[in-house]
């Protein structure tokens, strides 16, 4: 196997590959050719991702594992279904898709992720973790229930693992006997390291068609005598249990192979072949290593998990102080809070670098709990620490939260719970497109009684409505988004602001703009074009009504806008004030549109949706006739 130390910038020379445009292609290729081709793969792999951005490590860690599967099962009449799909670009590049993969991630381009619409071979559509098995699962049990006889396969990580889903549904599949293939991409060592020779041996044996012919014909055999068929079974378990750490999965009811090298071609088509004939629910364990033949993301799986662009020229400017992103201005202020009392905890499921909370993991140790992919558990873990009297910070992306909706109703709002929710990805996330953008928090989130929403406009803001939130005795949550902001100046101390009022920001004639978040950027720049008022609300809960109520009684127009969408949104809960107190005043409600926006520059799907300053001006002018 070739080890690449840079990324190339031009594109790199691939024989065999150029022969592969789907896996019928990859499939008359001679075995022994596989090893070259995994090379040529990984190094245009390389060279893509330098161009188009995108995440990195995982595809580089599953470039023999996508091969082999793709040459073993008969795709697409055989189901393959990957998890999350941050490592399905090797899968894109192998189903027709290798001419267009310099896309990705781009306006009207290829998708960052599998989707149905794209590819018959992306099988299902994904980008949250931890539902390929149950995707898979209802596969196979429709093929079952048609009378097909396709194979279906789940490919999931070691860290989608670690979600309550994904038990689940290898609890059901052992119970229905489903014919499935679940593949555990373990590039971690989260579960195992026990990949040396001995354990390489017993799964090459548990594997072969003659070990799983005796192991099914035994099971016949003995199932007149039940003491005996007890016996061989908890036999073979516990055997098994010396050498693999499958023992959990065997009591489930899957038929447990592994570990094995996940970069051994050989070893990975030779095993995945003898499974092909199993019918059976079957767990192959494989061991992978994130960022393979990257010496780069080898050493560093973490900082080369995505990586930007690459400008091959990139232009000389004069340097000036960076802005920090919204993530470290959370980041910093956590850091702050937790120095100044003992009682806040921390908490992430599995979000650490990209919420912001890696010094305060290093700061604060003990008071820093990751509960890996575990949304819904992240929510109820915060509501039993603040029933102790503890104040627990939840930082977790807008578009995860709605993972752990039924418990922040049920567990923390429903108990009036002192829980501060820090929502990253609040809104648009541009080239990740629909799977990710935080569209909808507002929404659920305002209609759930005692729950406080800050939306805050710029990093000042931010940071003192974390601070707000976190002494606020009871459910709250502060929503900003992904990157950079205006470059406000941040104010070190622990300041707050009173709950519920807003702020004016710019007085104007007759019309009055209301900006709920981080869009007031745009927002302020329209009013002066057309000198309107400029209303930083703060707050989408409550609402500062007697200020809607003063510039409902003096100007013509009330506009909000939100960087959600408009259903049910904060523009809603303004006309929803104006209905109650019988405000004749007109309003425009400016949001997200009502349809899932593709990936592209967040710039880009902001003057789609009508929120940058100049699509904002015409729609209000338009408004006036």
């Amino acid at each position: 196997m070739k080890n690449f130390q840079q990324i190339p910038q031009q594109q790199p020379d691939t024989p065999l590959l150029d022969q592969v445009d789907t896996p019928a292609d990859l499939r008359q290729l001679d075995e022994k050719d596989l090893p070259q081709l995994a090379d040529e793969l990984r190094e245009y792999l390389l060279y893509v991702v330098g161009q188009t951005g995108g995440h990195f490590g995982a595809g580089l860690g599953v470039v023999e594992l996508t091969l082999a599967l793709h040459y073993v099962l008969n795709t697409p009449e055989d189901k393959l279904v990957w998890d999350v799909g941050h490592q399905a670009y090797p899968h894109k590049i192998l189903t027709g898709r290798k001419n267009r993969i310099l896309t990705l991630r781009q306006r009207g381009g290829l998708s960052g992720f599998p989707q149905r619409g794209e590819s018959p071979y992306d099988t299902f559509g994904v980008g949250h973790s931890s539902t390929s098995i149950s995707a898979a699962l209802g596969m196979a049990l429709a093929s079952r229930q048609k009378g097909e006889t396709a194979k279906h396969c789940a490919v999931i990580g070691d860290g989608a693992m670690t979600a309550g889903m994904a038990f689940e549904a290898l609890n059901h599949a052992a119970g229905s006997d489903a014919d499935m293939l679940v593949v555990l991409n373990d590039n971690r060592m989260s579960i195992s390291e026990n990949v040396g020779g001995l354990s390489s041996y017993f799964s090459r044996i548990w594997a072969s068609r003659l070990y799983n012919q005796i192991r099914r014909e035994g099971q016949k055999v003995l199932s007149h005598v039940p003491p005996a068929s007890e016996f061989v079974r908890r036999t073979e378990e516990h055997m098994k249990g010396m050498v693999s750490p499958g023992t959990l999965f065997e009591e489930m009811g899957f038929n447990y192979i592994g570990p094995i090298d996940g970069h051994n071609m050989s070893n990975l088509v030779d095993t995945l072949q003898n499974l092909y004939s199993l019918s059976e629910p079957v767990l192959l364990h494989v061991v992978t290593e994130k960022g393979r033949g990257f010496t780069p993301a080898e050493e560093d799986p973490i900082r080369y998990h995505a990586l930007a662009k690459i400008d091959p020229a990139p232009v000389q400017k004069v340097s000036s102080p960076s802005k920090p992103k919204y993530q470290d201005v959370f980041g910093q202020w956590l850091c702050d809070m937790a120095g100044h009392d003992n009682r806040l905890v921390g908490i992430t499921p599995a979000m650490r670098e990209g919420s912001g909370m890696v010094e305060f993991s290093k700061a604060f140790p003990d008071r820093y709990v990751d509960v890996g992919i575990a949304e819904q558990h992240a929510v109820t873990l915060g509501a039993g620490y603040a029933c102790e009297g503890l104040k627990p910070v939840v930082a977790i992306y807008s578009t995860f939260l709605q993972r752990g909706y039924d418990q922040l109703i049920h567990d923390v709002c429903l108990q009036n719970l002192d829980v501060t929710f820090a929502m990253d990805r609040a809104g648009l996330v541009g080239e990740d497109g629909a799977s990710h953008a935080g569209m909808f928090d507002t929404s659920f989130l305002r209609c759930v009684p005692n729950m406080v929403l800050f939306t805050p406009s710029d990093e000042n803001e931010t940071r003192k409505a974390l601070n707000t939130a976190y002494h606020h005795s009871g459910p709250a949550a502060v929503r900003y988004p992904r990157g950079t902001g205006p470059g406000a100046h941040i104010e070190p101390g622990l300041d707050r602001i009173e709950i519920g009022k807003g702020r004016i920001v710019r007085e104007g004639e007759r019309i009055a703009i209301l900006a709920f978040g981080t869009i007031a950027a745009a927002g302020l720049e329209a009013a002066e074009k057309i000198d309107a008022w400029m209303i930083d609300m703060r707050f989408a809960k409550p609402l500062d009504e007697a200020l809607i109520r003063q510039l409902a009684n003096s100007c013509d127009l009330l506009v909000t806008l939100e960087e959600n969408v408009v259903a049910g949104g904060a523009g809603s809960a303004v006309l929803e004030y104006l209905s109650r107190e019988n405000l004749r005043a007109a309003a425009l409600c400016l949001g997200l549109p009502d349809y899932f926006q593709s990936q592209a520059s967040r710039s880009d799907l902001l003057r789609e949706a009508g929120l940058d300053a100049d699509s904002i001006e015409q729609s209000i002018r338009a408004k006036l006739g």
